[in-house]
């Protein structure tokens, strides 16, 4: 039996003054510190993200869910007058470990009023450099579609529906193609993290942007071209930090992308969780014109150490301290 602690006590002061310097970033910019529940009747419906079961947790028996991000509840703030509101939440997701994942972790995540994905995407770099104290990193960020990135790298159309040119370009084998059969979003985050994100600079920021619209079931959409959404993610080389969008106001088109992704669990044989019908009917009395983004601290921290495996930023390890 393991008992020890995963980092030292210096480790864990420098995590407290990093924590210090997000606060204070934000507190630059009259943005709302804000706390919202962790267990709730509700998930997301993401197939990408599995969330944990607590329960039966009610009166009437029926389980609850860790949240795997604060943002429902945030935007029913948002809804509800809040104005530009931040939290550092401890968040929950199922199936996650290895050097840069756990199952529990901290997430950082802000909505702006008004902002646009360019602003918002400025805002998460500087937030970034001032973290890391590398002002460079704010200057030097590096913009690129998603789109561009593909056809750049690998010579491919990402709305292509065509995956066989998608899986000869990740050298599948046949297990592989079996998996992932004719799934194109499944094949092009498979090429991302494979074959566009080893290529990015190790030593700045890589705003990657305007994903296609099958990749954003929260996110609006590019009205300039309604193939892609207004979405970005930021990496420094390889390591995805930030998930950014603008978001979605309509609750009917709110609703029927999450139809259309428990419709994709049920297909792949996954749990089908419950629809949040508190954030859409905050959605239905008005989301104010807003851009959030969500930031995984621990690998901010993981970055700031000069460390590749996420225990070496954490106190303690969740779950079964066996060898």
């Amino acid at each position: 039996m393991r008992w020890q602690p995963s980092s030292g006590p210096e480790t864990a002061r420098r995590r407290a003054e990093r924590l210090a310097a997000v606060r204070r970033f934000f507190a630059e910019r009259q943005v709302l510190e804000v706390d919202v529940p962790a267990l709730n009747e509700a998930a997301g419906c993401d197939p990408n993200i599995e969330s944990l079961v607590v329960g039966p947790a009610t009166a009437r028996g029926a389980p609850r869910f860790l949240h795997t991000s604060p943002e429902f509840a945030m935007k029913r703030l948002l809804a509800g007058g809040y104005p530009d509101i931040f939290c550092i939440a401890r968040v929950f997701r199922g199936g996650e470990q290895g050097r840069r994942h756990e199952p529990e972790f901290t997430l950082i995540e802000w909505y702006r009023r008004g902002f646009d994905l360019t602003a918002l995407a400025n805002e998460t770099s500087a937030l970034i450099a001032e973290v890391l104290e590398r002002p460079e990193l704010a200057s030097n960020a590096r913009h690129l579609r998603y789109a561009d990135a593909f056809a750049a790298e690998l010579g491919i159309d990402v709305l292509d529906d065509d995956t066989e040119a998608l899986a000869a370009a990740a050298g599948a084998d046949e297990h592989l193609k079996g998996s992932l059969g004719a799934d194109r979003d499944a094949w092009l985050d498979l090429l991302l993290s494979s074959r566009i994100t080893p290529a990015f600079d190790g030593q700045s920021l890589t705003i990657l942007s305007h994903y296609p619209s099958s990749q954003a079931a929260l996110a609006r959409l590019d009205p300039e071209d309604t193939r892609f959404a207004l979405r970005f993610e930021i990496f420094l080389g390889d390591v995805e930090l930030a998930n950014g969008y603008v978001e979605l106001l309509d609750a009917n088109e709110q609703r029927r992308r999450f139809s259309a992704e428990l419709e994709r669990r049920r297909r792949r044989d996954q749990p089908v969780t419950p629809i949040d019908e508190a954030l859409l009917a905050a959605l239905e009395h008005g989301l104010p014109e807003c851009a959030g983004v969500a930031l995984g601290f621990e690998r901010l921290h993981m970055i700031y150490e000069g460390v590749d495996d996420i225990a070496q930023v954490l106190t303690l390890r969740s779950g079964p301290a066996h060898d």
